[in-house]
């Protein structure tokens, strides 16, 4: 055994099957639990998300205290601190996949030597170990899906005996009410209720007006779960099981493919959609940002992300379909938007599926893929429910009217109390003309670069 041993917390923030914890109060007599609080990634979280981070840190602080230690807080750039910490101690923890992670724990590396122990505690199988037959990174989920499914699972070790430092540094900062309660615990109970209906959600995945998808993906971005914690939990014996683990492959594709192609948190998998001639229009952003659109289920998503830090998962591809498409908006305007304000805010997953729905990314994504906002809203929507929540001023009107209030008529429109471009904005551009419009200019796109 090594004397002492420094964990560095990032997205794991939990001591249950956490391989960097488990490894290292195995292999050291003392341990101190390390997180840094890095100014430049706090600075482009929106409040939603450092609202969390801090009831989360808050969470893990407590049952570190239960086992008779505290979580040391630092504040500044890893590069420095966490050496500076460190001293000569061992350093362990799991790794990331950003650009930002990989160009970060590179230096810190460089500066303690063989002193790092790096492990792969955030994803079921960890970048770079899924290939193809001809040893490249996978592009297509499908094949990628067969192999994920396919292959053994590793789980960390259990903790050691090692004892737990005291020391909790500048101690956890100050935070306002988070959208969920933070810390391990809390993160499994919310594991146990979603587990009691996991059978239904092939049924219920698309309806952002039921209660009925697992609100898990918080606890996946700050590590609160591990995957292989939801996996063992949820296995894969009903039909509803298999649905939802298969977003765990999601997850982890998404992760190989920004390891493997660091480019695309900037630029299109596909180069020929570089060369999109994007409208940009300034106030059509801010109109799509507001929830002001005029088209109420793209309005109650953004009224929602703003409200609580989180959107269903069906109404961010409808919100995403109507920037990229609609209003022909570059996708990385609407990716930094959501990456800022989202608590479950994940660059790798939040750059898959933006450039999933723009149809520029890896996969068999058609460009010609348009949602249509209205038949959207009515058929996963269809008593309106999730727009009166978030757009009340259309709460009075009824259910064949409130998806598409341009098309009531007068006596609709003044029993409700809705005056339209006045109480409620008539809608910024015409969804039929704009996927004419935006066909055309993806086809110019695909034109000059000669696909």
């Amino acid at each position: 055994m090594t004397d002492s041993a420094v964990v560095w917390f990032r997205r794991d923030l939990r001591i249950g099957e956490n391989p960097a914890w488990g490894n290292a109060t195995k292999d050291a007599d003392s341990v101190l639990p390390l997180f840094v609080v890095d100014p430049r990634l706090m600075a482009a979280a929106g409040d939603h998300r450092r609202n969390q981070l801090v009831a989360h840190l808050a969470g893990l602080d407590e049952d570190l205290q239960s086992e008779g230690g505290r979580l040391h807080v630092a504040v500044g750039d890893p590069v420095d601190v966490v050496p500076a910490v460190s001293g000569s101690a061992n350093v362990y923890w799991n790794d990331d996949y950003t650009p930002y992670a990989r160009r970060r724990d590179g230096a810190v590396a460089a500066k303690l030597g063989d002193r790092v122990h790096r492990f792969h505690g955030n994803v079921v199988h960890p970048p770079g170990t899924l290939l193809t037959g001809s040893g490249a990174p996978y592009k297509v989920f499908t094949p990628f899906s067969k192999r994920w499914f396919s292959e053994p699972v590793r789980h960390a070790p259990e903790p050691g005996p090692a004892a737990v430092s005291v020391d909790p540094g500048i101690g956890v900062p100050d935070g306002d009410e988070p959208l969920m309660a933070g810390g391990e615990r809390a993160a499994l109970d919310r594991l146990e209720a979603f587990a009691a209906v996991v059978g239904d959600y092939p049924t219920t995945r698309d309806r952002p007006d039921l209660d009925a998808t697992s609100r898990l993906s918080a606890d996946l971005k700050f590590g609160t779960l591990s995957p292989l914690q939801i996996m063992d939990r949820i296995g894969t014996e009903t039909d509803g099981a298999r649905a939802f683990v298969r977003q765990l492959c999601w997850r982890d594709f998404y992760a190989a493919v920004i390891d493997a192609f660091p480019h695309t948190a900037q630029r299109a998998m596909r180069p020929e959609y570089d060369g999109i001639e994007w409208r940009n229009d300034d106030d059509d952003f801010s109109a799509w940002c507001a929830g002001r659109t005029g088209y109420p289920i793209v309005d109650a998503g953004m009224r929602q992300l703003a409200g609580e830090g989180w959107v269903h998962n069906r109404v961010r591809m409808i919100v995403a379909s109507f920037l990229v498409k609609d209003l022909l908006i570059d996708w990385r305007w609407g990716e930094r938007f959501f990456r800022r304000w989202l608590v479950d805010g994940d660059v790798a997953q939040n750059v898959g599926n933006w450039q999933w729905v723009a149809g520029t990314g890896v996969d068999a994504a058609p460009y010609f893929r348009v949602f249509n906002p209205v038949t959207q809203s009515k058929k996963f929507d269809p008593s309106g429910e999730y727009i009166r929540r978030w757009v009340p001023e259309l709460a009075e009107l009824g259910n064949a009217h409130i998806h598409a209030p341009w098309e009531s008529g007068p006596l609709e429109l003044a029993a409700a109390g809705i005056t339209l471009d006045d109480t409620y904005p008539l809608p910024i551009v015409d969804h039929a003309e704009a996927r004419e419009r935006c066909l055309e200019t993806y086809q110019r796109a695909r034109g000059r670069a000669g696909t």
